[in-house]
């Protein structure tokens, strides 16, 4: 039998098992993927803690994971667009995705590009689409000036980039560590802390156009006190920030699609996107691999491979 990620009640990583599971039936419309890669990310661990309980409610047992990148191996009826032996990138919506076999709707892959490997396919759509709604929520482009918090971050390396693409000077917010990536990018890079504030002021004397928080922890404050306009600033982790200031908590929703993933998937594949890969985890270490993911010290995504 295949094997899956589930967890039958909220709490920290120990909650998590490997089990084997039923062989899923793909539906009409419905492909059956065996999954070579699944990304995992930082809002998993918050629903899986059952802080978003409200928003998001788990139903137990409950899987995990949006992203995947595998191999048709059945297709449901109806399905015409794809043959068994199809390598694909997509996602679904069932948080199921950290398992070696999915059923995932035809309409959420899109071919893999040989150029894309496992790794990056697997942990693009959840990443790549919040970025890509970051650059639409805060309405960057040219002559822009916009600091991301949590630069170095999953969401943050490829917001960076993709706000670079849009025309805007880049002030990235990460460890020293991290500092020489973002360069290579063309982010100006700044240390975050005490005193974060007068080192932005410092590489940006005439002033912040737009600010992405990917990380939370006051930069929504922080962004306000910098004199950003409310909704030039947006959140995809500080809802209560948010509320609380009226700025924009915009995630994916609007950039979630095929068509953006497809987009994503040519600019990985002809080299203009990097989706820097900071570990790869086999399905039944899935513990460790959130482990490392709750360090929050990483560069890029971390990786399961079933």
């Amino acid at each position: 039998m295949p094997q899956a990620v589930q967890f039958d009640n909220y709490g920290d990583i120990h909650v998590l098992e490997v089990r084997e599971v039923p062989r899923p039936v793909p539906a009409a419309g419905e492909v059956l993927v065996r999954v070579r890669a699944a990304g995992i990310s930082p809002g998993e661990s918050v629903i899986r803690a059952g802080v978003l309980h409200d928003r998001w409610p788990a139903t137990f047992p409950s899987g995990q994971g949006s992203d995947l990148a595998g191999v048709v191996e059945e297709i449901g009826s109806e399905v015409l667009d794809w043959s068994v032996g199809d390598e694909v990138i997509g996602w679904v919506d069932t948080r199921a995705s950290h398992a070696e076999l999915v059923a995932v709707p035809a309409a959420n892959l899109v071919a893999r590009d040989p150029a894309v490997s496992w790794e990056v396919g697997g942990s693009l759509f959840v990443a790549g689409t919040t970025a890509h709604a970051n650059v639409r929520a805060v309405d960057a482009g040219l002559g822009d000036t916009v600091v991301v918090a949590g630069a170095a971050g999953g969401v943050g390396s490829l917001t960076v980039q993709l706000l670079r693409r849009a025309g805007a000077t880049v002030i990235g917010l990460a460890s020293e560590p991290h500092h020489e990536w973002l360069q290579e990018h063309g982010v100006v890079p700044v240390t975050y802390g005490d005193g974060v504030a007068d080192r932005i002021r410092a590489v940006a004397p005439e002033g912040i156009d737009a600010f992405v928080d990917t990380f939370g922890n006051g930069y929504v404050d922080l962004a306000l006190d910098l004199g950003v306009a409310r909704d030039r600033i947006n959140t995809i982790i500080d809802f209560a920030g948010a509320a609380r200031t009226g700025v924009k908590s915009e995630g994916m929703d609007g950039s979630a699609n095929a068509a953006v993933l497809a987009e994503l998937v040519k600019l990985a594949a002809d080299g203009d996107l990097e989706v820097p890969i900071a570990a790869s985890y086999p399905l039944t270490e899935v513990r460790e691999a959130y482990r490392e993911l709750m360090r929050r010290h990483t560069r890029g995504k971390i990786v399961l491979e079933p």
